[in-house]
């Protein structure tokens, strides 16, 4: 089913006519009436019916709506234009909405690629852009679009992680960007037969489930700490390798292998103990 463009008369032009032909009537009908002619009465009357049907045919069309024409359920064809128009009486006419629409959806809670649960919700901006798709080739499509939506959105979830384990994994917390992209090209993939285009897919909500969130919050802190200590541990062994080489270019004091390792201890339990160290003369020898 695709879009095809039905041409209309002009709606203001048609209903001054039909108001024309109604005085008329009007008219017929009254000397009828004054003559007591009852041929003329009827015949006033059979075009007044005729008249209020011819009527039917006209409806209005706002900017960014379009109306779906069909005629003993047989498509016949789409109006864009905005303004008023007339068609056949006799067209079935489905007014469908091109403008602009967004929702979010409810927050879902879905197993992440690792198996932890977690509350994700997605914010969707989307557009009708093949009206005769949209009617005919679902039941109800903004419908269609709320359902399909959150059905991408669980099926996107499950398949990364969380947080990232590896370098380069991509995970829902810190690569948003490729995270959206995804989802908006399985909503429209899905969306793609009911006429509906995709402008715009983004999270909204992300967070681990009420009953896990204590132990993922430790297990982050856990993380942080060990990185943070990863990175001192790795710093204090770059500043003792470059104290002793310093000390050894420019031949300040001669170690033996045991005053290395007394030294490169001291070092770092200053560069990584939590606490100020608190500094002890030696006046005496250092043998």
């Amino acid at each position: 089913m695709k879009e095809n463009a039905k041409s209309s008369l002009p709606g203001i032009p048609t209903l001054l006519g039909l108001l024309v032909l109604g005085l008329g009537v009007i008219a017929i009908f009254i000397t009828g009436a004054a003559d007591k002619q009852p041929a003329y009465m009827g015949v006033a009357a059979l075009l007044g019916f005729v008249l209020m049907f011819l009527m039917a045919g006209l409806y209005k069309l706002e900017p960014n709506q379009s109306a779906v024409l069909s005629l003993f359920g047989k498509y016949v064809g789409t109006v864009k234009d905005n303004g008023l128009h007339w068609n056949n009486p006799f067209f079935s006419k489905r007014k469908v909405s091109l403008r602009i629409r967004n929702f979010e959806s409810s927050r879902l809670k879905v197993n992440e690629l690792d198996g932890s649960p977690i509350e994700i919700a997605a914010v969707i901006v989307w557009q009708v852009v093949d009206s005769a798709e949209a009617v005919f080739n679902v039941d109800d499509y903004e419908s269609f679009v709320h359902i399909q939506s959150e059905a991408a959105l669980r099926a996107m979830a499950s398949s990364y992680p969380y947080d990232q384990h590896e370098e380069g994994q991509i995970a829902l917390r810190s690569h948003p960007q490729e995270i959206s992209q995804h989802l908006q090209e399985q909503i429209a993939e899905r969306l793609g037969k009911a006429g509906v285009d995709v402008i715009e897919a983004r999270i909204s909500h992300l967070a681990y489930a009420p009953e896990i969130a204590q132990a993922m919050l430790q297990r982050q802190q856990a993380n942080a700490v060990i990185a943070a200590r990863t990175r001192i541990v790795a710093g204090a062994v770059g500043m003792v390798e470059m104290a002793l080489a310093e000390l050894q270019k420019n031949d300040v004091v001669k170690l033996d292998e045991e005053r290395k390792a007394q030294m490169v201890s001291n070092l770092l339990v200053v560069l990584c103990g939590e606490r100020g160290t608190q500094p002890i003369v030696n006046t005496g020898s250092i043998y």
